[in-house]
């Protein structure tokens, strides 16, 4: 929005070589006694100059200026502050039912006698289609080719729906297939230090900021710009204008000193800042890096850290910018005018970082980076850091530790078993541990030529001596953009990779996001059969339970040249730093030692490979290079015209009942228990993801209206329709529902016949019976991605509530959007504590007047009539979160003030 006025005189103009420009000059607050802004985190200083240029005396007001200019790192005050960012940035999971909702609103605007043409993001909106290519093709150089073709064949109609956005909406673009991984193509081509703007006075420049339907979005904040990740129903309402409202954070420094020893990582180092950080406590909060160390740090090293942000709870993990921001800015072919104006504008308003400046911070962090040793994290969750040194014994105490400590929970006895790999005349033994899944995955570490041409070297390396991953292994490379080949292509180390059977099978997050294709038939039956604990080992982000594969139950996360180490090793059941990794081809045993590339000979590799003119040659073409997406043709047309056939894009429910007027808030009565759940619980969990089983609800769903399984795709390439994706919402088979303890996977006990069924079918019972239902879980309820539909999911069940422990930030926030009630248990309470089984039945006593963080009265009556009673939190944190409840959720909210503003 342009401001309507300048109650502070900030606005002022500096001189750049494209003319003088506009800039809301922050300093004129402490000049005023508004506050100490040169010792404010630069985090803050961004946030503040947003809320300085957008005053308007409305959706900004002066005390929002005032209180953020007055941050007490100590103790901020809890106050909302309205951020408006440059733009937003989506991925096609969850860009698909962004585009879709607003279709709807445009359908909905048409009903209710307004003009559909006004729904349109007001700012802009990149859109890279990166979510749905899969690994079902590997270990040949036809893989690329044949991935994108079955890519193409499953997602017809959403990349025509898409087609169709990009036709009909102002300010959106769609980046296609094949082109890059949405956060790694931001870093390197989308982002831009600084944006410029008209004002009533003219050219105003102002700091690159965005939100992204991605919770991975935070990987920018390695180039100095402002992001994260937000549920879709979020970045719909800020595309249409509305601020993002959020208490005002918390900034947790962390000092960085020393560099990285001989052998380790940039990985092995982000496992060691998201073990340090999680167990800090960090959710809510920003995190901003400081220090010598970060002086001497690549920003690609910058960008694996920030990207790493929702796996330590962090809103950010923030990098100023600085001389290496615009040094890598010049390495990824941005223009000189590009460069200069981000450094003459970042230290005209004092946010270009140098060693001498040393903000203000909530609490301090500090790690020496001389003392981080290789790592691997798992086997369910990023935070649990392995030292290598420690895999194999670590790997073994997860065989035997309880399924609740993120154990397997096998006796002893089973612990022996092993299985047969039949495959074309070729047998191999697996056991617990062996490695089915060895993947190059992913925007965290692809995005890094440090640990990709680590990874090629080692190749070269082991191929030199004859090495060669176990026939049982299927290794994949999905670069996170064109770039990446281009360079290991340079480097003369594309061919090694492919001895090792990592052949190029797309450019986009395949493995990482559950992507990652069937196993191979004789490796599957074997795991089975076997009931072997299998393992994968990807240089991704997440390896939450049931993510990366239904077959395989210990996730490993790992850097890229450890990825090929496992995969020429065939187990993680092995201790690297002793035990020779394979035989070379004259019968000596190799180490890995022996194969792991120097420092030097990265940075030498580096050096000569990578060159501007490879970014701007790709990037030059992004929009045009897949003639696949080129050929697609739909017509021009204001509204979407639904196919009721189709099972990929259908008109979501949430606004057929919208009226003009809005319903009181009353209180929920009766209410029963749909899901009694423990401690992180995911949006992994909640959320439809990954393929989708032939007798589930949804894969039902699928054959009754003629997909074969074959065709059923994944649930992500199908969150366009909302059939499919209420039918998986809580569906995931690793979910544990206390209410039938006897069954793993997305089961519950329905208390109107007493039977044990889907919790699809179960809530299709209650909702024929008029039943308001709950979910009771415990802390941490909600962490991992921004999934939207891990709400949009939760209400079509027709949940009102949800009680929990504590809630992830992103999900609290879309079950508000969705019309969901967020309560906290009392602090130190737990459903546990209190007694309660989920067998009873809930009232929850709201009414007109509630108001944010409210404590209301909850009652649950067992079957025997006694009543516990407790005072639970409305996480609802802001008035105009409140404003999404009232009226149903954001959609709804943003939909009746476009439709006044034009009447």
């Amino acid at each position: 929005m342009t401001a309507k006025f300048d109650p502070f005189g900030a606005r002022d103009v500096f001189s750049t070589s494209e003319g003088d420009l506009g800039i809301y000059r922050i300093r004129k607050l402490q000049e005023a006694g508004l506050g100490d802004i040169d010792k404010l985190p630069f985090s803050i200083r961004i946030l503040l100059e947003s809320v300085l240029r957008n005053c308007d005396g409305y959706i900004v007001s002066e005390d929002d200026v005032k209180l953020l200019a007055g941050w007490n790192p100590a103790n901020p005050v809890a106050s909302e502050v309205p951020f408006m960012p440059a733009r937003v940035v989506l991925q096609d999971f969850t860009g698909v039912p962004c585009v879709v909702d607003l279709a709807a609103m445009r359908s909905a605007m048409q009903r209710l006698g307004g003009d559909p043409a006004k729904i349109n993001p007001l700012i802009p909106v990149d859109l890279v289609i990166d979510h749905s290519v899969q690994v079902d093709k590997f270990g040949t150089q036809q893989a690329l080719e044949e991935n994108v073709a079955l890519e193409f064949h499953r997602n017809k109609e959403r990349y025509e729906f898409l087609r169709w956005g990009q036709k009909s909406l102002k300010n959106f673009q769609a980046i296609p297939p094949n082109v890059g991984i949405v956060h790694q193509v931001n870093l390197e081509y989308l982002a831009k230090g600084v944006f410029l703007r008209q004002d009533e006075k003219g050219t105003v420049a102002l700091p690159d900021s965005l939100v992204g339907t991605d919770s991975h979005t935070t990987m920018i904040n390695g180039l100095g710009v402002v992001g994260w990740g937000v549920g879709g129903i979020e970045a719909e309402a800020v595309m249409l204008g509305q601020p993002i409202y959020m208490l005002t954070p918390q900034v947790v420094g962390f000092e960085l000193t020393g560099k990285l020893g001989a052998g380790v990582t940039a990985t092995d180092m982000v496992l060691t800042i998201t073990q340090i950080l999680r167990k800090e406590g960090v959710v809510g909060k920003f995190v901003e890096f400081f220090g010598p160390g970060v002086s001497h740090m690549s920003l690609a090293d910058r960008a694996t850290i920030a990207n790493m942000a929702p796996e330590y709870g962090a809103t950010m993990g923030f990098f100023p910018v600085d001389s290496e921001t615009l040094n890598y800015m010049r390495r990824t072919g941005r223009t000189a005018g590009e460069v200069e104006r981000v450094e003459r504008y970042t230290k005209e308003l004092g946010i270009f970082r140098t060693d001498e400046m040393a903000p203000n911070y909530t609490s301090l962090v500090r790690l020496d980076l001389s003392t981080v040793e290789p790592s691997l994290a798992g086997p369910k969750r990023p935070q649990d850091r392995v030292p290598l040194k420690s895999m194999q014994s670590e790997f073994k105490k997860s065989l035997v530790t309880s399924p609740n400590e993120r154990g397997f929970g096998l006796a002893e006895a089973d612990l022996a078993r092993t299985a047969k790999v039949e495959d074309n005349g070729n047998s191999s033994t697996i056991g617990h541990g062996s490695v089915v899944i060895a993947a190059i995955t992913s925007c965290t570490n692809t995005s890094n030529p440090s640990v990709m041409l680590a990874a090629g070297l080692l190749a070269q390396k082991a191929a030199a001596k004859g090495l060669t991953s176990k026939p049982y292994v299927k290794t994949s490379l999905a670069p996170g953009s064109r770039v990446v080949t281009d360079y290991l292509e340079r480097a003369g180390l594309m061919d090694s990779l492919e001895k090792l059977g990592f052949n190029l099978v797309g450019y986009g997050c395949t493995t990482c996001i559950g992507n990652s294709g069937p196993l191979p038939d004789p490796v599957a039956n074997a795991v089975t059969s076997g009931s072997l604990v299998a393992s994968a080992v990807l240089s991704g982000n997440r390896n939450f339970e049931g993510r990366v594969n239904p077959h395989v139950k210990a996730n490993y996360l790992a850097s890229p040249p450890l990825v090929v180490a496992y995969a020429l090793a065939g187990t993680v059941d092995i201790d690297l730093n002793n035990d020779p990794i394979g035989t070379s081809s004259d019968g000596e045993s190799v180490y890995l030692k022996d194969i792991w590339p120097t420092n030097e000979e990265i940075l030498e590799t580096m050096e000569k490979a990578i060159t501007p003119e490879m970014f701007q040659a790709r990037y030059n073409s992004a929009y045009e290079s897949n003639p696949n997406w080129n050929a697609i043709n739909v017509p021009d047309s204001e509204l979407y015209t639904w196919d009721g056939s189709s099972t990929y894009i259908q008109e979501p429910p949430f606004l057929d009942d919208v009226k003009e007027t809005v319903d009181p808030i009353e209180s929920i009565s009766g209410a029963r228990v749909l899901a009694l759940l423990g401690d992180s619980v995911t949006t992994d969990h909640i959320s439809p993801a990954g393929a989708i089983a032939k007798d589930s609800p949804a894969g039902k769903y699928l054959m009754e209206h003629g997909v074969e399984p074959v065709d059923f795709n994944s649930y992500g390439s199908r969150r366009g329709n909302d059939r499919i994706m209420h039918r998986g919402t809580f569906a995931n088979i690793r979910i544990r529902n206390r209410l039938v303890p006897e069954k793993e996977g997305g089961w519950t006990k329905c208390f109107v016949n007493g039977e044990t069924m889907t919790i699809f079918d179960a809530a299709e019972v209650y909702k024929t019976e008029g039943t308001p239902l709950v979910v009771i879980a415990g802390k941490e309820y909600g962490t991992g991605s921004s999934r939207d539909w891990a709400a949009k999911g939760t209400f079509m069940l027709g949940v009102k509530a949800v009680i929990a422990s504590s809630f992830e930030r992103i999900h609290r926030s879309n079950l508000i959007g969705m019309g969901v009630l967020p309560l906290e248990f009392p602090a130190g309470s737990s459903w546990e504590t209190l007694g309660l089984t989920g067998e009873e039945t809930f009232d929850i006593y709201l009414s007109d007047d509630l108001k944010p963080l409210q404590q209301v009265t909850v009652s649950a009556k067992n079957a025997n009539g006694e009543v516990t009673t407790f005072d639970a939190t409305v996480r609802i944190d802001t008035p105009v979160e409140l404003d999404y409840y009232r009226n149903g959720g954001i959609l709804q909210t943003v939909l009746l003030k476009l439709l006044k503003d034009a009447k």
